[in-house]
């Protein structure tokens, strides 16, 4: 009788293993894109770093959907303000790291957009 148990819990702990490991790679995304900067140049993202340090897809997508160029047609479209993702996100994030004495990304804008 304690063999079934065990048999069991060990098949049911498998399942559950492979299902959040399925989930968790679904759900990476690309480890690197460019976002739309405007006219101060595209920014190189390492989204992939980004994940495992954040570990909450919301913190970002919550104001912008996960799809390609979203923050270029919510700017266009004018349901984004010039700035907002870097102030209210990047920035805001990477000062507060930084003050906590935690590794943390640039504080400045030219430090991440690139102009072609």
């Amino acid at each position: 009788m304690n063999r079934h148990i065990s048999m069991i819990t060990l098949v049911i702990t498998l399942i559950l293993t492979f299902c959040m490991a399925a989930t968790h790679a679904a759900n990476q995304g690309p480890d690197r894109i460019d976002i739309y900067g405007g006219r101060s140049g595209k920014v190189p993202f390492p989204h992939a770093q980004h994940q495992d340090r954040i570990n909450d897809c919301n913190v970002c997508h919550s104001v912008f959907p996960q799809e390609t160029e979203a923050i270029r047609k919510m700017k266009e479209k004018g349901m984004l303000k010039p700035k907002k993702v870097m102030n209210l996100q990047c920035i805001k994030c990477h000062k507060e790291e930084k003050k906590t004495g935690k590794p943390h990304g640039p504080v400045t804008c030219s430090t991440c957009h690139v102009k072609s």
